[in-house]
């Protein structure tokens, strides 16, 4: 997972420091699972929230742990992501909180 305002940095130093025809892997560099990123969304939210894990839903091929090695593109551009990972959900969680109240939405659990 990687905040988009780092990848358009990324992107435009690849246009500016990048190899024709190189391919460069671009990203966070490290490990978050899906369980990690929503302890993060529920750690800034307002209201008590129980995660429950449905083995049922689980798929035998999924991944345990994946991740880009960025190393190459890192040394031939400079760039380092800058957007620490609970910056960036707790940006995101703020971003659908101002559209569900432009929207005059009820958030889910207040009507």
């Amino acid at each position: 997972w990687t905040d988009t305002r780092d990848m358009v940095r990324a992107y435009w130093l690849a246009t500016e420091r990048g190899e024709p025809g190189e391919v460069y892997n671009v990203g966070q560099g490290t490990c978050i699972a899906v369980g990690d990123m929503l302890d993060i969304l529920l750690s800034h939210s307002h209201v008590q929230i129980a995660k429950e894990q449905d083995p049922s839903r689980m798929r035998p091929s999924d991944v345990r742990l994946l991740w880009a090695n960025v190393d190459k593109f890192k040394n031939a551009s400079g760039w380092e992501p800058t957007i620490p990972f609970d910056t960036t959900m707790a940006d995101l969680l703020g971003y659908w909180r101002e559209r569900v109240r432009v929207l005059g939405l009820q958030p889910v659990g207040s009507r």
